[in-house]
């Protein structure tokens, strides 16, 4: 069986310019990521977006639940920026019953070292291929329903509302 990952550009993916010291997309680093983590499981990866999740609007959520929804396999890991997950995942939840959706992404970009992205990442392959129908959010060794979780902007993490 194969899975399905839809990558929608987030945090993971951003570079750093050192001439103006902006943040940008250039290109996806989740087939490298998923080398590096020497993933056997086999992917077929997508680049829905290439935009911050905070410029995320009800469009590009349609867009990414058009993908999930036409997603052959019932498997999908969709990586995402942190400050508006729970957003989309809440948006995604309301639409889609019949798939599991696991929604991941990073406090740190992959590119800046050290990032939580890879470790987040592989927490997400496991709670797909392990949960039942639903979304989910996979952050921080954690697994959250999107109406029970927050990002804690002053901790840096995600954690349960109740």
């Amino acid at each position: 069986m194969s899975d399905a990952f839809c990558a929608s550009k987030m945090h993971i993916d951003k570079e750093y310019n050192e001439l103006n010291g902006t943040l940008y997309f250039k290109d996806s680093h989740v087939s490298e990521m998923l080398r590096q983590a020497r993933c056997e499981t086999d992917f077929e990866v997508r680049t829905l977006m290439m935009i911050d999740s905070l410029d995320m609007t009800e469009t590009e959520r349609k867009i990414i639940l058009d993908n999930c929804r036409s997603c052959k396999d019932g498997k999908i890991i969709i990586t995402h920026g942190t400050d508006t997950m729970v957003e989309t995942a809440k948006f995604l939840a309301a639409n889609i019953k019949d798939k599991t959706v696991v929604l991941t992404g990073a406090m740190r970009p992959y590119t800046f070292g050290s990032s939580d992205g890879i470790f987040n990442l592989g927490v997400a392959i496991g709670f797909v291929k392990s949960l039942p129908n639903g979304v989910y959010i996979a952050m921080n060794g954690h697994c959250f329903k999107p109406d029970n979780c927050v990002k804690n902007k002053k901790l840096g993490k995600f954690e349960k509302l109740h």
